[in-house]
Order: structure tokens, then sequence, then C-alpha cells
């Protein structure tokens, strides 16, 4: 689950889960400006590499990205690009040297319609144990996945499509995946052992 892949394993079309923390499990995010400067570099290189954001969450020490490949480049150029430019940041602001993460970004291509929709449920679940409510979290694609929120960062149709009953509402198949959010059976702490082994 949590191996890195060379770039001749990233493919036109393909979709790939991306998490990383920090390095010493060390916060990635100090303030507001930290979370605000990643979402906008996100945003501006999402284009530049030809790739979509189906959903992200910020935690403060660790980041999971749901991504598409739209083109030939190897999304991994992507987060490359992405990571080195908050690492300068960070850095300079912070006076630090070195890397905050934790090594190369791990990368799991997800290869199923079904995955791909508890793949994405699990990364909304992830600040169940910061805030009461999960739609409160501000560093998370879900607001805008439940229409609490505009979003121009996060390509929330493919799976909400996913969601769509046969009157095809976009308002139904955003009730429908809140529904599936809140169900979470033991899918979250599952899948959080996989990715980070011992991490309480």
């Amino acid at each position: 689950m949590s191996s890195s892949l060379p770039q001749s394993n990233f493919i036109q079309g393909g979709f790939y889960h991306i998490f990383n923390r920090g390095i010493r499990k060390q916060n990635l995010f100090l303030d507001e400006r930290d979370y605000k400067r990643y979402l906008d570099r996100m945003r501006e290189y999402k284009d530049k590499h030809n790739v979509s954001i189906l959903a992200y969450c910020l935690m403060p020490n660790h980041i999971h990205l749901l991504i598409r490949q739209n083109g030939p480049q190897p999304a991994s150029a992507f987060v490359q690009r992405l990571h080195t430019a908050y690492t300068m940041y960070f850095n300079k602001k912070y006076d630090l040297i070195g890397h905050p993460f934790q090594g190369r970004f791990k990368t799991k291509m997800v290869g199923k319609d079904e995955y791909l929709m508890h793949l994405s449920r699990y990364i909304h679940l992830n600040p169940k144990k910061l805030v009461a409510k999960i739609p409160s979290y501000k560093w998370s694609s879900y607001p805008a996945y439940i229409g609490e929120t505009e979003n121009d960062l996060a390509d929330t149709k493919f799976i909400l499509e996913m969601f769509k009953t046969k009157n095809g509402k976009l308002e139904d198949a955003r009730y429908s995946y809140k529904d599936f959010v809140k169900q979470q059976d033991e899918f979250f702490d599952n899948i959080q052992n996989l990715i980070f082994p011992h991490e309480s």
C-alpha cells in the first residue's frame, strides 16, 4: 500500500492516491496561511501538469490527494513540483533547512470505481478526530462534495456521478454521498493502519 511508483507506472487516465506526512510526524502546516499556500500551489500546478484533483485533505502533519493523470506527463511531476515549492516556502518562512516531508511521497494506483468511492470517503474522514462535524473542516474537499462550499480546486463530478439516481439530480447525488460517508463502517481505521502503520 505504501510503496512509491516509478514514473513508468504513471499512465494517462490513471487514478492515484498520493500521501505523505511530516518528517518525524511533525506538522506540515502551522497556521492558516500554510494550508492556503499549499492549496494555492496545488490549484496553480494542477492545470500546468494536466491533472485533476478528485479529493484532498490536508491534516496538520500529513496530506492525502486523489488525483487523475489526464495527459502523458507522469502525475509524479505535479506532486514533485508542488512539494518542492511548498518546502521552499515553509523553510523560508520558519528559517529551516532540509525537508519538512518524510521522504518521497507515497503512491497507490487506484484501479476500480468502487475503490475510488471508498478512498474518497477515507480521505474525507481524516479530520473526524479533530472536529465535531467533518463538513466544518476547511482543508478538505468534502464541503464541496456535499454542496456547502464552492471549490474550483476539487473535481467532484467523477465520483458524484456514481451516486446519481435515475433522475440525475446533483442534489440527490450529494445527499447520497453524504450518507455514504456517514456510514463509515470500519473502512477508515483499516486503511489508516495500512497507510500509516502504528500511528496513533
